[in-house]
């Protein structure tokens, strides 16, 4: 991709632009090689699709030993490079099309004041100017008023007043046309610059490989591309609708309009809740690509960080499936605050069963939670995939978790200020899986892990509470915002609580007892504020974030889980019980019964007695 690409009748124009010429520009042979372009775009992407879903797991399938990895790694190479062609021709696409599309405008503009001159009979010259004839009646002698001749102004506005005013009627009305030729001449003008200077850098360096600087360049194209064609595509986008109007607008796009959104804006359409997952999926598997090329190179800690966890998901969506490992699906990335990822195992929309994973404290989109977090949602699906007929796990970082300066010392820091914004976008994005699932009554359920469970809690007091949740899920929570399982809007019978005996985070004491210790117990870490909180109001089932949900009072379904180890033990302080309930090995009894939940069967889960 070098060289012009088909800026047709205005390319290289500039200054010498002429309404004769404005007039003259045939926008379809624009839109004739946008088409082109698209149709070179689509067909790397199948070329991409077939490499990736049938050419490298047939051969691994069938060929062994370092000549068959070898021939993987050029494999994968050229899908790369199929995804950037794809990415690249895309653009060209929308370009054009939008070039076009603003052309097009200035043309109409233009033929408007070109068909009142002539309704007039007046003449309209090629440098502008327009011609009038005699008009009105002279005050002294009563014959008609001479005609003349009318510059145009490109904008009027910025001229000042001469202070004369013409008695000739017509010269006020062909003063207008003038006016409105120049302005359809100079901003077509200024059309022509900028998507001239787009399309000079819509182009490859030679070589068959896709450095990540290459996808950085792609990612400057990007946003240069949709800066441009933001009047052209942008405004269509429905952000304010429901996730099921959301739905209806994309179902209504034509194949086209589609693919110009995903190629310019798969930021936007990839994290919409109400596009269907397979259409989020792609977008964000671009975009991923895109996102790693506009951190690459960037020395920061928070670029370094978040483009390690990308190249891990990244990888992760490359890996090839091992027998009963469910496909991954991304359904949302993102660089923003701590930075976002959301990923199914199992598609969503086709599962009769969705379980949507939220992560607590100290979670951003850092390498670990790319590694770990992930699995989580992994291994719930493989255990709930074999309880019942199709389901999905999903982990939902679509907010910013609270981080803790030190770690596990303190809560301190976790006010419920996020959970309440993470809460909406929770809600919201829950909305968008009932609206896209295409079962009539699919089963969901909301898990919430330590504050992740104050952020459900903070989604169930949204208007209509979780769209399409049937049971919710909380463990090693310090509270979820309520006092009671019937606040929860599922009702109790479908409200779930699962807490380790040594998972100090389940027992911290209230707000209120904890600012008894002052500083002190902040310092002294989670086994201080245990042990504080537990000689401050022995048997108190209040904890940090209002009622113990483990607790009788709460009226939730405890369910067996592991103890998990000790806070105490020969290696000093351990924290581990807090994060064991989603490890199939450490605590299969909690993965267990949480799969179950997931699956509809709660009526089979193993319970534990309340606090």
């Amino acid at each position: 991709m070098s060289g012009p690409v088909g800026a047709g009748g205005l390319s290289a124009l500039g200054a010498t632009l002429t309404w004769a010429k404005l007039r003259e520009v045939k926008c379809a042979e624009l839109e004739e090689a946008a088409d082109g372009w698209g149709r070179a775009s689509n067909r790397a992407d199948a070329a991409r699709d077939r490499i990736d879903t049938q050419l490298v797991d047939d051969l691994r399938r069938t060929q062994k030993g370092e000549a068959a990895r070898a021939a993987v790694r050029r494999l994968r190479r050229l899908s790369m490079n199929f995804q950037y062609i794809y990415t690249e021709c895309g653009l060209l696409r929308t370009t054009l099309n939008s070039l076009a599309h603003e052309v097009k405008a200035q043309q109409r503009l233009l033929q408007g004041a070109l068909d009142d001159a002539a309704a007039l009979k007046f003449t309209v010259h090629p440098d502008g100017s327009v011609t009038y004839p005699a008009a009105g009646e002279g005050l002294v002698d009563g014959k008609p008023l001479a005609g003349g001749r009318a510059s145009g102004v490109p904008n009027p506005g910025l001229a000042g007043p001469s202070g004369l005013v013409a008695p000739n009627p017509n010269a006020a009305k062909a003063q207008d046309i003038a006016d409105r030729v120049a302005q359809a001449v100079r901003a077509a003008a200024d059309v022509d610059w900028r998507y001239a200077k787009i399309l000079r850098a819509l182009k490859a360096e030679g070589g068959l490989s896709v450095p990540a600087a290459t996808w950085t360049d792609a990612a400057g194209d990007a946003a240069a591309v949709r800066q441009a064609a933001s009047g052209y595509l942008k405004q269509g986008i429905p952000y304010d609708a429901s996730p099921a109007e959301r739905k209806a607008w994309w179902a209504g796009l034509t194949d086209e309009q589609r693919e110009e959104y995903l190629a310019v804006y798969p930021d936007r359409i990839g994290n919409l809740d109400g596009i269907p997952a397979l259409v989020r999926d792609a977008a964000n598997r671009d975009n991923l690509q895109l996102l790693m090329g506009k951190l690459e190179g960037r020395d920061d800690e928070d670029s370094v960080t978040k483009l390690a966890a990308l190249r891990e998901i990244d990888r992760q969506l490359r890996a090839v499936r091992e027998p009963g490992e469910p496909p991954m699906y991304l359904l949302g990335i993102g660089d923003q605050g701590n930075g976002r990822a959301i990923v199914s195992y199992g598609n969503p929309d086709t599962s009769r069963n969705v379980a949507a994973y939220v992560p607590g404290l100290n979670t951003s989109l850092d390498e670990g939670f790319a590694r770990d977090d992930l699995k989580r949602a992994r291994d719930l699906a493989i255990a709930s995939n074999r309880h019942g007929e199709s389901a999905a796990a999903i982990t939902w970082l679509g907010y910013d978790a609270p981080q803790s300066p030190d770690g596990w010392g303190t809560l301190a820091v976790a006010g419920g200020g996020r959970a309440e914004d993470g809460g909406r976008a929770f809600s919201g994005f829950m909305g968008g899986l009932a609206a896209t699932n295409e079962h009539a009554n699919p089963h969901m359920t909301a898990i919430g892990h330590s504050y992740g469970s104050r952020t459900v809690g903070a989604a169930t007091q949204q208007e209509g509470g979780i769209p399409g949740v049937d049971d919710i899920v909380f463990v090693g929570s310090p509270g979820v915002g309520v006092d009671s399982a019937d606040d929860l809007g599922v009702g109790r019978g479908h409200v779930f609580v699962g807490a380790a005996s040594n998972d100090i985070v389940t027992k911290l004491p209230a707000k209120e007892q904890f600012a008894v210790g002052g500083a002190g117990i902040l310092a002294g870490g989670p086994a201080a504020a245990h042990f504080f909180g537990g000689l401050a109001d022995p048997g108190d089932d209040d904890v940090w974030f209002g009622r113990d949900p483990a607790s009788e009072s709460f009226g939730a379904r405890r369910f067996e889980v592991g103890d998990g180890p000790p806070l105490v033990g020969r290696g000093g302080i351990s924290v581990d019980a807090h994060s064991e309930y989603f490890n199939p090995v450490a605590d299969k009894s909690s993965v267990n019964n949480m799969a179950l939940i997931a699956t509809g069967r709660s009526h089979l889960v193993r319970a534990e007695e309340s606090r």
